[in-house]
Order: structure tokens, then sequence, then C-alpha cells
């Protein structure tokens, strides 16, 4: 037996990462690391060397003996001592009886955040829409957030008080093309091990609920919109887990059949792979059809008979492509061309200002529309979205919504709940990039603005008011109310019209994109 070098463990390789973090955000602290006002980390390039890592930071140092450790496990006496000191404070003894009998976030709501956060704006759009929805036990909040900012065009041309587009609609023919589009990328991948990082995150999740703003355009743009009336709701696309674990069963079924036929090339033409994919579609066609209800064909002309204000009896008769081109009103300027053109400004402090994202392999319709985001700082994306109120346009953006909010009284503030008072700790301790990083935070849920309140005196925005998808018993009657600190937080995307941007943000359009991979947060289907 030789003498081996010494190599690093394991656990001291995790150690090592904790001390390069730790170095990190120290220098973030110094002079020459700072933090600009829109979160974005600004790094000297004085405090790198020629390999693009901070210097002054010897891992082999790191990595010698002096550092080297054994696990430890939880000593026993410690604990024991930890719970005395934890019941001698007054204090904690009557948080003890106040959280452990009731809902911590009730306990701990502030009533001075509650009282502050009123409906109060002094810019809102002249026409909201109405009524206030309903997702159900379904994660369809981008499809709902979508047609809420379609449909008040036309409930202004056709004169009426409520109305809503078929949602259901547009969830049938989204989880069809998205099976179609998850065995597209199987046969794509087949080439690599099932146990890749890229194909684990493929078949752990082959559908979703969930979408983006790209894909809503891809489903109106093939399949048109139908008013609700015609198509609504099934007992499945209001409670969609049975129907998605279905669907997941046999795609994944599917997917092992796909790649053992591609793995075996001497046995399998293109002719086996594509009726093998096809029969896979069909039957989750034949599950969505008996499930969801058979959905109007897109070329096929509709009757949709209503009431206007007036209690007239009209009467439209279109092809759901047709009534989706058709999208405009003489008092409202969004029309089917605006709506194409709007784009997805996104706020992502982990990568570069002004630079164009998009997401590896993510997207619902096969040769669609892919998924592009414009990263751009807070004051940018808010100043867009006060422009587009002050135009008389809903906004759809995108956040994480169960972060220091309140569904019953729909307020969505930092201040709303004291984690402090409670435990005597902050769980306000990262910072937006952080929290993408550490997985504690990414797009959830899909929403729409129609009005702000900004500071007459300051010109800054102070609170934002929310039209959300959850019925009208949270919030009042179903409206939030967003702080603008949580707004910084938590809110990552914003979809608006390119003319009230920047040229230099609009250029960014023309830049080549930052490939981001499939498991990146920001490939989180709202």
């Amino acid at each position: 037996m030789g003498s081996n070098q010494s190599t690093v463990t394991g656990a001291e390789k995790v150690l090592i990462e904790r001390l390069r973090a730790l170095e990190i955000e120290k220098r973030q602290a110094a002079t020459n690391t700072a933090t600009n006002e829109d979160g974005f980390v600004e790094v000297n390039d004085n405090d790198l060397d020629t390999a693009g890592v901070f210097t002054e930071f010897d891992e082999k140092a790191l990595s010698g003996s002096a550092l080297r450790r054994s696990p430890t496990s939880l000593n026993v006496d410690q604990l024991e001592g930890w719970q005395a000191r934890v019941l001698q404070d007054p204090k904690n003894r009557l948080a003890l009886s106040a959280l452990s009998a009731a809902n911590i976030k009730k306990v701990l709501m502030s009533r001075a955040a509650t009282i502050a956060d009123q409906q109060v704006y002094n810019i809102k759009i002249p026409f909201e829409g109405a009524p206030i929805t309903n997702q159900r036990s379904s994660g369809r909040c981008w499809l709902f957030a979508a047609t809420n900012v379609f449909r008040v065009a036309l409930m202004q041309k056709y004169n009426i008080e409520s109305f809503e587009l078929s949602q259901n609609y547009l969830f049938f023919w989204d989880k069809l093309e998205k099976a179609n589009f998850f065995l597209e990328q199987i046969i794509d991948t087949a080439d690599l091990d099932l146990d890749s990082r890229l194909v684990q995150t493929l078949v752990q999740s082959p559908l979703s609920d969930g979408g983006q703003w790209d894909m809503v355009y891809n489903l109106v743009a093939k399949y048109g919109l139908v008013p609700q009336v015609l198509y609504p709701d099934s007992f499945n696309a209001k409670a969609s887990s049975t129907i998605n674990t279905i669907i997941f069963t046999k795609l994944r079924e599917g997917a092992l059949l796909l790649r053992s036929l591609l793995r075996s090339p001497s046995a399998t033409t293109a002719t086996d792979i594509a009726s093998t994919k096809a029969r896979i579609v069909k039957e989750i066609h034949a599950i969505l059809v008996l499930t969801l209800g058979p959905p109007p064909p897109p070329t096929d002309t509709f009757t949709w008979q209503f009431l206007d204000k007036s209690g007239k009896a009209k009467e439209v008769r279109a092809t759901p492509l047709d009534f989706a081109s058709d999208i405009w009103s003489s008092e409202f300027r969004i029309t089917s061309s605006v709506i194409s053109s709007l784009v997805s400004l996104v706020h992502d402090p982990r990568n570069p200002p002004l630079s164009l994202l998009t997401v590896d392999r993510l997207g619902n319709i096969v040769g669609g529309r892919g998924i592009t985001y414009i990263n751009v700082g807070m004051s940018t994306l808010k100043q867009a979205c006060v422009s587009m109120l002050k135009a008389g346009l809903p906004v759809f953006f995108g956040s994480d919504v169960g972060q220091f909010s309140d569904t019953t009284t729909g307020v969505m503030d930092l201040n709303l709940i004291d984690y402090e008072l409670g435990f005597n700790v902050s769980l306000l301790g990262m910072d937006k990039a952080a929290r993408l990083r550490t997985g504690e935070s990414a797009m959830t849920h899909a929403m729409v603005l129609t009005a702000v309140h900004v500071d007459d005196k300051t010109g800054k925005t102070v609170r934002w008011r929310v039209q959300n998808s959850w019925g009208t018993e949270p919030g009042t009657e179903g409206w939030f109310v967003m702080s603008d600190a949580w707004m910084d937080q938590f809110v990552y995307q914003a979809v608006v019209d390119p003319k009230f941007l920047p040229k230099e943000v609009r250029d960014v359009l023309k830049k080549e994109p930052i490939l981001l991979p499939l498991w990146d947060p920001m490939g989180s289907l709202a």
C-alpha cells in the first residue's frame, strides 16, 4: 500500500461551499460590492481573478485538516436547557398558549397592516370586468387571469354587465397539447439515461394545470375562444387532481414505451414511433373528452345568445377562431393584435438586467411560441404597469401569492404576519435572488392588476388592486390589495404592451436569449 494524497470528503465539500457563500456575502457588504436599487448584485471586476472567482479565497486551505470534523448529533441535555430558557420568558409562555391553539398566521396578523392596506386608489382602469371568477380546486389561474384580461373589450363591445370566457375550453386543448409536447421531449431525450436530471424533471411532472402568457397566446392562436356558457366547467375542471393522476400515469407509461422503442433502433422505424405516440395521445384525448366534455371545434360556428345591459336579446354567430380575432372595443384599447404583441417582463436578480431569458423545453404546443422573458429591474416593471393602468389596460402578472398574505382579508404585505413577535425570528433574511436560488420562492399564481395608488408628493407607488380568481369570499368580495414593498419581493412577472417600454428594453427582444434549464425557478408555471 502506497501513501495517497488526501482527498476532500463529501462533507468537506459542503463546508467549502458554505464558506464560499459566506465569503461572497462578506464581499457584497464591502465597499466595492454593491446591490443596486433594483436588487441586482453589482461586483467590481477588481474582486475577480482571471478565472472569474473571488480572490483571497484559498479552497486548498479550507480543505485542510484544520477544518476537518465529524458530524455531530443533537445533545439531549443541551436541548433540555434550550427548552427551559425558552419557557423562562413570560412572553414565550403566552406565545405557547396562543400559537399552539390556533392558526399561527391569524395569531400573528398585524392589525396595523390590515388597516393600512385599504382599497383606495388614484389610478384605476375605467372598466374592470365582472364577475369575480373562481378556479376552484385547480391550477388554472393563468387561464383565468388571461381570460379576465380578454373579456373586458368583449363586454364593452357587446354592452353586457357580466361575462366569462370559457376557461375550460382552453384547459382542454392545453392538456392535450401538453401531452403531445411531453412525448416529443421524451423522444428527443431518448439518448439520455432515465435517471438524468432532465429526463427525471420531465417524467416527474409530465404536464400541469399551470402555464405562462406565451402558452395562452399559443392556445388562442390555434383554437380561439368561446363564451363560458357554451362550454362551462365540468366537475373535473373544477377539481383536476384525479384526471391529472390518470394522465400522468398514461404519459409515464408511454414515455417508457417510446424510450424502449427508440433504444432498439434495429427493430424500430420512424413510422413505429409516430404511430405509438399517436395512440398515446388518442388515449389522452378520450380521457379529456369524457372528463371535461367534448369542446366546440375551433373552426365550427357556434351561436351565442345573451341579454345586453338594457335587457335586449342579442345573438352572435362565429367560430372560436373568428371570435378570438374579433376582440376589440371603441372604448377599450385592447385588441387581438395588441394581445399578440404583449411581452413578459420579469424581475430575476440572479441574471443580468436587460437580458432575454428563455427556458429549455418549456411550452405547450409543438412549433408554437416559446417562453421568453425580458429581465428588468422592479422600477422598470412597475412603471410599465402604471403606464398600462393609466391607459385603461388590465395587467396580467405572476407572483408568489402564499408569502406574507392572508386569504380572508385579501392582504399581501411584508408586515402582515409578525413572525418576530411570535418566534423572535425574521423570515425576511433572504433577498429575492437568494429565495429563487434556494427554492424558497417562485411564481406560483397569476392574477390581474386593475388599479394603483401613487403618492401625490413622492410619485412613488404605494399599493395595488388585484383581481383574483378564488371567488368572492376571499378578500373584499374577491378583490385583493398588494403593498408596494410586497410587490418588490414577491412579484416576478408582468405582461405589458411594448409601447410603454423604453427603447433599450424593447431592444432586448433582439438579443440572444439566456437558456435556463427546465428545472429553473423561472420555469415554474403559475
